[in-house]
């Protein structure tokens, strides 16, 4: 099987030799010891401001994303919200849930934010900004420095969803003053799913204490008084957790995170240059918008859930369909995960055959 989905992707071997292997008991020193390594390592590859703090999660992304909803603000705030995709509307459906006041900054699908959007929510009284890094639906990266500047200058609280963009694009927290910072074990970390992580400054940690918790097994705060002493309040996803520990130290091994996201880099152009010989076309052209993790790819001929669906079935070969509006025009091709260029001919092969039959 090869897997260019963007989530759950391709693991490497070394962390799937523990992903077999019977899970140890965690209350445990030795496991204490490891998720404090855990956490300084993502603080470090984050180049998280000094005093930040990890919560870890045993959630999905979006179990990530309403814990840091409902942990890091309150009916108190007004929130802006960008919204160019399925993962901002998430971000505004879970506004709506907790009851959180926010404002919805539309974005056209795979279109960049403009400054003028932004320069619109002066004066409206915003707190704090949402924002997923990379919207994963179209591969579209946004344009973190501006955002930034906006929230700086307008000292707006800015969360982060980074969940596919860690280890794929560049990010740096402190450069880009970040209060919190989410980030998932199925994207680049290339683990099974089941881990999230929301990294939080100063700011955030101030916050995760004021706020009224309305939750229980997603609050913050219990997750950040666990982790003083190296552990999480309930049963942790405990194998993926010592995955993540090889996985962490791996990374540095491999020549840190530069290493990581060149990699990415390489693989996504690559792909980018080989799928342009083809009769479909990318959503996204210009490599300034565009995050590395993945290519949105249109096509005209068969729609995107048939091609889908052919290479599961005839080549075993997974990539993404879109979901909602775009499921019938648009999948899309990660580049994410232990996979390589050598790899790719494979997909390609099954590309070849397909338009040679006409599919595409």
């Amino acid at each position: 099987m090869y897997n260019f989905t963007v989530g759950p992707v391709m693991s490497y071997k070394e962390t799937l030799e523990i992903a077999g292997k019977q899970t140890p008991y965690f209350r445990t020193s030795e496991f204490s010891e490891l998720m404090l390594e855990n956490e300084r390592l993502m603080l470090d590859y984050l180049n998280a401001p000094m005093g930040s703090r990890c919560a870890f999660l045993t959630a999905s992304g979006t179990g990530a994303m309403e814990a840091s909803v409902a942990g890091l603000l309150s009916k108190q705030d007004k929130v802006g919200i960008i919204n160019g995709g399925t993962f901002g509307q998430r971000f505004v459906e879970l506004c709506q849930i907790h009851s959180i006041p926010y404002i919805e900054i539309k974005c056209e699908f795979s279109k960049q934010i403009e400054q003028e959007q932004l320069s619109e929510l002066i004066g409206e009284g915003i707190t704090a900004l949402l924002v997923n890094m990379h919207e994963t639906s179209s591969g579209l990266l946004y344009d973190m420095k501006m955002i930034s500047e906006f929230c700086k200058k307008n000292s707006v609280f800015l969360i982060v969803d980074a969940i596919s963009s860690f280890l794929a694009d560049f990010l740096d927290m402190s450069e880009i003053s970040a209060n919190a910072v989410i980030v998932s074990s199925q994207k680049a970390l290339a683990l099974q799913p089941g881990i999230s992580v929301v990294v939080m400054d100063q700011k955030a940690l101030e916050r995760v204490y004021k706020t009224d918790v309305h939750c229980m097994y997603l609050s913050l705060r219990e997750a950040l008084e666990n982790m003083k002493r190296g552990q999480t309040p309930y049963t942790p996803a405990v194998s993926i957790l010592l995955q993540l520990n090889t996985r962490l130290k791996m990374i540095q091994q491999r020549g840190g995170v530069s290493f990581e996201i060149e990699n990415v880099k390489k693989l996504a152009l690559d792909f980018r240059n080989r799928i342009s010989k083809y009769p479909v076309k990318m959503l996204i052209s210009d490599d300034k918008n565009r995050s590395s993790a993945v290519t949105a790819i249109v096509t005209e001929r068969n729609t995107a859930v048939e091609i889908c669906e052919v290479l599961k079935d005839k080549y075993d070969i997974w990539v993404c369909p879109n979901g909602g509006a775009y499921k019938e025009q648009i999948f899309r091709v990660g580049h994410i995960g232990a996979i390589t260029i050598e790899d790719y001919d494979a997909l390609f092969c099954a590309f070849d055959e397909l338009k040679d039959s006409n599919f595409f």
